[in-house]
């Protein structure tokens, strides 16, 4: 058996609530969350497959742990801003994590899938980083690419939380899934506020194992769907984003990444 942790801590480390429990375990908190509030997930054992839900109005996660604990910051003030307003409000909340089944495991998967990410994650993957995020703010973050929300008609705060470049031509982002796995297709949703943003003609994948592959795009709402030669790699870099010359507006963005493919080693 995997013993396994929720844990809710203030800003001072005091603890506020706690549950543990064999295989799976739930916390039910009764209170508002304060600036500086925390929630620490916990495994027995590293390199665990999970099915984790922080709260109750955002959806679950398949993810692995590649260390013991993972550190979730309640997000205030501006980096609330690309979450869905009824996150992490009210006196009730409920929190979830479980051992994900061996079905959950082998079946072919959007890999690239958490939405708990966030800047600070080394342990709860895949995680989702890149060299530039406009103006740092939170609804242009990384993280976003990877949290399943793929509604990509306008830009700013949730449900429009994208990737924003801040027109850096040298724009890259890397999606690490923390252990080896195989993977067949990648696809693109690439924002499209249309006439306020810009679009990519191509752009250009890195894998771990070395090798790369060049995409063509087109001015659309619709996901840009490529299968690539299966490979096993760790991370996969999406680079060299080539924008329309033609177009007058300077913002191409990324709304969602999704990575398919299986486990090496489930």
């Amino acid at each position: 058996m995997t013993q396994l942790s929720l844990r809710i801590e203030n800003a001072n480390g005091v603890v506020l609530a706690e549950k543990s429990n064999a295989n799976y375990v739930n916390l039910v908190y009764k209170e508002e969350y304060k600036p500086g509030d925390r929630i620490i997930l916990s495994v027995s054992k590293a390199d665990t497959y999970l099915v984790i839900q922080l709260d109750d109005v955002m959806n679950p996660s398949f993810v692995y742990m590649k260390e013991p604990s993972y550190t979730f910051v309640i997000p205030f003030g501006e980096k609330r801003a690309s979450y869905n307003p009824k996150t992490f409000t009210g006196n009730i909340h409920l929190l979830k994590a479980r051992l994900a089944t061996e079905a959950e495991i082998k079946t072919y998967k959007n890999l690239a899938l958490n939405e708990y990410d966030c800047h600070e994650n080394t342990s709860c993957y895949p995680h989702a980083f890149a060299n530039v995020e406009t103006r740092g703010e939170s609804v242009f973050a990384a993280r976003n690419a990877i949290n399943g929300n793929t509604e990509n008609h306008s830009h700013g705060a949730w449900p429009y939380e994208s990737w924003g470049i801040n027109q850096n031509p040298n724009a890259e982002l890397t999606v690490d899934f923390g252990r080896l796995v195989e993977i067949d297709k990648i696809v693109l949703y690439t924002r499209a506020d249309f006439p306020h943003d810009n679009w990519w003609k191509s752009a250009t994948f890195e894998f771990s194992d070395g090798a790369s592959h060049t995409v063509a795009m087109e001015k659309s709402d619709q996901p840009h769907v490529f299968t690539i030669n299966k490979r096993q790699v760790t991370w996969v870099k999406l680079c060299k984003l080539i924008k329309d010359e033609t177009d007058p507006s300077p913002y191409p963005a990324l709304t969602q990444i999704e990575i398919y493919g299986y486990e090496v080693n489930p």
